[in-house]
């Protein structure tokens, strides 16, 4: 680790063979909990006591990192408030033997800062100075109305089991290895199991290997405690020509219990590439045919409850809740036209 300046830091370190995924270059969830380390050591060093991740927003995944390859996470602290510190992260990686990193990916994290009692505590305030820093600390202030569009606009979706789109579930105990500096889960890899839920709901869709190229955002909500059960939850919501759109809802609790309480949220785009790794493919559903305008699939799928095969178009929206409009109208994913999903 090295300090870049007094609100930044910089991790250095090679890809590791097992950092490879299904993809065969690094998976997101991996490259989140990269992320996740080296703001949380960036707010710690601001903030000179504990602090928990709040919120990763605005990822985006423009190149793979390679195993190999020489990775650099550089977290720089751009806006604090009054317990919270907005850092922006950029992922960079490139040949070790020379040559220039070229940026893979960056998003922007929120720390807060929080005392023994686990309450919030104040932090430091971040004046900047260059133009460089007061453009940076613009572009964290824009993005806190966003993010509080996408709350309002996320607490009204209601999901139900009457939907047909795709939907998966992983559950398992949240292990010792799994602990981070406090003691209780690390966010990065709650965001790790998000992207591995991500990739089976897109996969089985469109019956590719899929990867995640873009994050509307993960919000926690609370801490997640070693020994408990999680479920992670996975539903596609949206498609378009390439893209993919899964929410994945994360919940905990007391295995000795019957209730698990939400602790994370994420809106993930996902998509399949060629063989070169590079190029988005076209998705569709992998059961689909000339089948059911509602549901994209075939008279012979369950899903199409023995109607007749439909001469139209099948829907690139699936119909993931109750009461959803229908065929040809617009798409009812809640983070359409404000980050440019990908279709």
């Amino acid at each position: 680790m090295s300090e870049t300046s007094a609100n930044a830091v910089t991790l250095r370190f090679l890809a590791a063979p097992m950092d490879v995924g299904h993809s065969g270059s690094v998976d997101a969830g991996t490259v989140l909990e990269w992320v996740d380390k080296a703001a949380y050591a960036a707010a710690v060093g601001w903030a000179k006591s504990y602090c928990v991740t709040a919120y990763v927003g605005n990822i985006h995944f423009a190149d793979p990192v390679n195993s190999g390859d020489m990775v650099e996470v550089t977290a720089t602290i751009v806006y604090t408030g009054r317990s919270s510190m907005h850092i922006r992260t950029v992922v960079s990686s490139g040949d070790p033997k020379g040559g220039p990193a070229t940026m893979r990916s960056q998003c922007l994290v929120i720390f807060v800062a929080v005392g023994e009692d686990g309450k919030p505590i104040p932090v430091p305030q971040f004046d900047p100075a260059t133009p460089e820093e007061i453009e940076q600390r613009e572009h964290a202030l824009a993005r806190i109305k966003v993010r509080e569009d996408i709350v309002q606009a996320m607490s009204g979706q209601e999901y139900t089991d009457a939907g047909t789109a795709e939907r998966v579930t992983l559950r398992f105990m949240a292990a010792p290895t799994d602990v981070n500096w406090g003691g209780k889960v690390h966010g990065g890899i709650v965001m790790k199991w998000i992207d591995e839920a991500a990739y089976v709901c897109a996969s089985r869709y469109c019956g590719m290997d899929t990867v995640a190229v873009f994050s509307g955002g993960v919000r926690f909500y609370r801490p997640l405690l070693i020994g408990h059960l999680v479920e992670v939850e996975a539903r596609l919501v949206y498609t378009g020509t390439k893209g993919m759109h899964i929410a994945v809802h994360v919940r905990s609790g007391d295995p000795k219990g019957h209730e698990l309480s939400l602790t994370t949220y994420c809106l993930t785009v996902m998509v399949a590439r060629d063989e070169s790794g590079c190029t988005p493919m076209p998705v569709s559903c992998s059961k689909s045919g000339a089948g059911h305008p509602e549901t994209g699939c075939p008279t012979t799928c369950s899903r199409s409850r023995g109607r007749p095969r439909s001469r139209r178009p099948p829907r690139r929206r699936p119909c993931w809740r109750s009461g959803s409009s229908g065929p040809g109208t617009r798409p009812q994913c809640p983070w359409w036209g404000r980050y440019g999903a990908l279709r």
